[in-house]
């Protein structure tokens, strides 16, 4: 039986969605996908899919991170918890770089399905960082 590698960016970002607002474990509770843009196609630089948002608690919900569409791949554009984001991607074996902006983001790039419960450990790392 031969698998398909999942690469395309818009599949890949409603996998990543479905793990992080379809799974009730402790950890991903406080974790929801905002703001979705159900027509989001894909582009070179990477179309904004949704926001990771995290509940804190006595807050109002609070964007962590972005989703980025791209043609082969999806992008996650850490806003909270940067230095979280880069241990815990390099530990996963996830690429991921700084993002020369202000305020500074940190990206981490989901290169396929597979990678997706990675990208979502790495959401949890943030999330347990800033709670």
């Amino acid at each position: 039986m031969v698998e398909e590698r999942i690469t395309d960016g818009r599949r890949i970002a409603e996998l990543l969605a479905s793990e992080l607002d379809g799974r009730e474990d402790d950890e991903l509770a406080s974790i929801a996908v905002a703001n979705a843009d159900r027509d989001v196609e894909p582009t070179t630089d990477g179309a904004r899919a949704y926001d990771v948002t995290l509940a804190l608690p006595d807050s109002d919900d609070q964007r962590i991170a972005r989703v980025f569409v791209h043609e082969d791949r999806a992008r996650l554009e850490f806003e909270m918890g940067q230095d979280v984001a880069v241990e815990a991607a390099e530990d996963v074996g996830l690429r991921v770089r700084p993002k020369a902006a202000q305020p500074p983001r940190t990206l981490v790039f989901v290169e396929s399905g597979a990678a997706v419960k990675r990208a979502t450990d790495v959401v949890k790392a943030v999330s347990r960082a800033e709670n």
